[in-house]
């Protein structure tokens, strides 16, 4: 076995990425990186279909790759796929860049051949110089821990068997073989950031230090390690700081200021909670600087919103803070929600009935609601008179009183009867002006059914 046979090998065998008895799709350009990696995968007895993409951006030189890739497969009797596609019109009417639209089309097609084939996912040619290139490339652009850490071997159905193997030593393996390539010379055009690092920055920093390729991996690979390490004390971290919703609380997780704020790296234990939910690293920034700053403050992502209330961070779905209305005319079972529904009943008060006290349910004066009843959000004007209570106060402060966070306030609703008037702070109190007496014959009751 050649030195590059069995350095793939046992990168393969490390990271428990192939196995012997299933098949995999290879990313075959015709470039050396992926010839190598299809002659390299096929002599150590994986069984492999090559798939090339022609995205048409070379004129004749798309063409000739093209070719050279199936009589490649064809002499080596491997399966193989092709693609055409027309990258720049897909790219203009998706408003992509060439390179961003080539890439999804790549992987889009990928997929398809995955699924239809049954194959278990597909071998990628990145090499040692790729991920030297990747690291470079993040930290000039700004980058936290995982950006150094570079391209992973494994990432959803992405496998990447090369990444210990530097491009000279790719070139020399094929020169033993006797086996030609292709060459895209837009890979000597100095007009993209990457070709930049490729050809100008890692050949001066090679000056330095010759084996600058792969001394960037190796500290990729430590940082690796590093992060796997970190990613476990974030996880323990997170148990401690954090507490996940329940059915009955507007928002998906609280965060304990205090307790936050007794971690190590508060903002970084915060870019750890916050970005898998959509929030930058400009907001998580912002966030970490304020956080004893005035409540009430808000940031959005598309799907989130965080909320800093007093000495904690709420975080909801941001389509849970919209609530419609709901007008129930008579009594049954009302559904508001997937999980929700309001059921009212009226039923004539016997001697030995008991008014519940359980806070999911509101018993009142049936003779003196009027129907049709709306269930909808609170109103900034809103006013009712709190159960045992003389006089009405605004819905706004009973609910800041009972210190409730900005979304509970937002998704707190009321009922109201066909006059207007408050019957039920749902979930918190009746009014009093329906309570039930001694002299009610007809009982009212309102059923928030989770």
């Amino acid at each position: 076995m050649r030195k590059i046979e069995a350095k793939i090998a046992h990168f393969i065998e490390r990271h428990a990425l192939l196995e012997h008895a299933k098949r995999y799709l290879v990313a075959l350009s015709g470039g050396a990186d992926s010839v190598c990696l299809l002659l390299v995968l096929q002599r150590l007895g994986y069984e492999v279909e090559a798939a090339h993409c022609n995205f048409h951006l070379r004129g004749e030189a798309s063409d000739r790759d093209a070719a050279f890739c199936e009589s490649l497969c064809k002499q080596k009797n491997i399966p193989f796929h092709r693609a055409d596609f027309e990258t720049a019109e897909y790219a203009k009417t998706r408003k992509l860049s060439i390179e961003m639209a080539a890439r999804e089309l790549r992987y889009n097609y990928f997929n398809e051949i995955i699924e239809k084939f049954g194959l278990q996912g597909v071998c990628t040619a990145h090499h040692a110089d790729d991920q030297a290139e990747t690291v470079l490339l993040h930290l000039l652009r700004g980058t936290g821990l995982h950006g150094l850490t570079g391209m992973s071997p494994r990432r959803g159905p992405i496998l990447r068997t090369m990444l210990e193997v530097t491009r000279d030593e790719i070139e020399e393996y094929l020169t033993s073989l006797g086996q030609n390539f292709m060459t895209d010379q837009s890979n000597f055009q100095s007009d993209f950031t990457r070709n930049k690092i490729r050809l100008e920055i890692i050949p001066k920093l090679k000056e330095i230090n010759p084996s600058v390729v792969q001394e960037l991996n190796l500290t990729a690979r430590h940082l690796r390690d590093a992060e796997l390490v970190l990613d476990d004390a974030l996880r323990i971290a997170a148990k401690e700081i954090c507490t996940e919703s329940s059915e009955k609380t507007p928002f998906l997780m609280e965060i304990d200021l205090e307790k936050l704020l007794r971690q190590p790296s508060p903002a970084y234990a915060l870019y750890h909670l916050l970005a898998p939910r959509g929030f930058n690293r400009s907001q998580i920034d912002e966030i970490s600087q304020t956080l004893t700053q005035q409540a009430g403050r808000q940031w959005y992502s598309p799907d989130h919103t965080l909320t800093l209330d007093r000495n904690r961070l709420l975080l909801s779905l941001r389509n849970d803070e919209k609530t419609s209305s709901l007008v129930i005319s008579e009594p049954g079972n009302h559904p508001i929600g997937e999980k929700t529904a309001l059921n009212v009943e009226i039923f004539p008060k016997t001697a030995d009935f008991i008014v519940s006290k359980a806070p999911n349910i509101a018993t009142l004066d049936a003779d003196k609601v009027v129907f049709p009843l709306t269930l909808r959000p609170v109103q900034e004007a809103d006013r009712f008179v709190p159960f045992g209570m003389a006089g009405s106060r605004l819905v706004s402060d009973y609910l800041t009183d009972r210190k409730k966070s900005l979304p509970e306030k937002r998704r707190q609703r009321v009922v109201t009867d066909a006059t207007g008037r408050i019957v039920w702070l749902v979930g918190e109190r009746a009014d009093n002006r329906f309570r039930v007496t001694a002299q009610t014959e007809s009982i009212l009751r309102l059923t928030l059914v989770f």
